[in-house]
C-alpha cells in the first residue's frame, strides 16, 4: 500500500479523467469508484464522489468536489520517458481533446492538470557535476515545447570523463 497518494479535485469529471489517464499509461486501471451517500455541494446522492486509480504503479484518488478549486501549474505530474516514441505517444494523448502544449516539456491536459513529459535521461544530462554541459542542455530545453531527446543529447555533447584516480596497488611486504 502506497503511504502517500496524489489526490486530485475535479468538478464532475473525476471518473472520465481517471479513465482517460488510465488509457494513456499501459497497465493502469481504475480500482474503485465510490458514490455520494447524500447530496453535498460536491455532488448529488448517488453521483460519483471519488475514483481510485493506478497509473504506472502510482496510486491516485480523484474527487468530484465541485467548482471551488482548480488546478494550477504550481503542481504538475512529471513522467520520465525512456524513448522519443514513448514521449511522443504520451504527449499526443495528453494534449488530445483540448489539452495544450506549454513550454519546456510541460503541457496542460483537457481537465486542466499540468504534466511534465521529460526524457528519463534529463537528470543525467543536467547533472551539477558538469555545469557547462548542464547549461547547454538547459538552453536547448528552454527553446522547446515538446522535448526532443536527440537534440538535448546533441546539446549536451560528450560527458566529462571521470577523472577518478585508480586505486594504488599495495606493496608486497
Amino acid at each position: 500500500m502506497q503511504k502517500i497518494k496524489t489526490f486530485l479535485w475535479f468538478d464532475g469529471d473525476a471518473e472520465k479523467a481517471a479513465r482517460f489517464y488510465c488509457s494513456v499509461f499501459p497497465g493502469s486501471k481504475v480500482t474503485r469508484v465510490s458514490r455520494y451517500p447524500v447530496d453535498t455541494p460536491g455532488g448529488k446522492k448517488g453521483s460519483v464522489m471519488t475514483v481510485a486509480f493506478r497509473l504506472a504503479g502510482q496510486e491516485f484518488i480523484a474527487l468530484n468536489g465541485g467548482p471551488t478549486y482548480h488546478f494550477t501549474p504550481a503542481i504538475s505530474l512529471s513522467v520520465d520517458c525512456r524513448s522519443q516514441a514513448e514521449l511522443d505517444r504520451i504527449w499526443r494523448k495528453l494534449t488530445s481533446g483540448g489539452g495544450k502544449p506549454v513550454q519546456c516539456g510541460w503541457l496542460t491536459d483537457k481537465y486542466g492538470l499540468s504534466w511534465q513529459i521529460v526524457p528519463a535521461a534529463l537528470e543525467e544530462l543536467t547533472a551539477a557535476s558538469d555545469p557547462a554541459r548542464a547549461g547547454r542542455v538547459m538552453e536547448a530545453l528552454f527553446g522547446m515545447v515538446k522535448l526532443d531527446i536527440a537534440a538535448l543529447k546533441r546539446a549536451a555533447g560528450p560527458a566529462k570523463p571521470n577523472r577518478a584516480r585508480p586505486a594504488r596497488a599495495r606493496r608486497a611486504g
